[in-house]
């Protein structure tokens, strides 16, 4: 079993207004992700770093990439436990410090899943299962700062 996987995308800048980046406010952020087979996404940088707040910006996208591996991890774990879930949703948030020379580092991340389970029995099962899928998920053990759980778990409606 091969236990190494690897990964790759293309970014191209768009932001290219004539000058180049001749000064800070003469080029856009805007940029393209995309990948073999799938849809671009329009990024740019954070409004407040003069971007585009109609395109995806770095940040949201760390939060996306948490969210989404916390998900996957979690299905998995409640399927291996006979944990029914039948809707799943996520709000994240999380904090970025800037420093004072122009850098920064997102220093929490908390994920806000609302996870709704096909019977009453499986609610508290369902509630604990968030530690094993945090432990298995990709993303989170790759950040150098904590992800957060504030999760809640409701019972489908018969």
């Amino acid at each position: 079993m091969n236990l190494e996987h690897n990964y790759s995308v293309s970014l191209e800048w768009l932001g290219n207004r004539g000058t180049g980046t001749s000064g800070y406010r003469d080029y856009g952020r805007e940029h393209a992700i995309s990948g073999e087979g799938k849809p671009p996404i329009s990024g740019s940088s954070d409004r407040v770093f003069h971007g585009n707040a109609d395109r995806w910006n770095p940040e949201e996208l760390l939060l996306s990439a948490l969210s989404q591996c916390h998900l996957l991890s979690y299905l998995h774990v409640a399927s291996s436990h006979g944990i029914i879930v039948t809707s799943y949703t996520d709000n994240p948030v999380g904090t970025m410090k800037q420093s004072t020379d122009g850098g920064g580092r997102f220093v929490s991340v908390t994920l806000r899943p609302v996870v709704t389970v096909a019977d009453d029995a499986m609610v508290d099962a369902a509630h604990h299962l968030h530690a094993e899928a945090s432990t298995k998920c990709f993303i989170a053990a790759s950040v150098n700062f904590p992800v957060h759980y504030e999760s809640s778990t409701i019972v489908a409606e018969s």
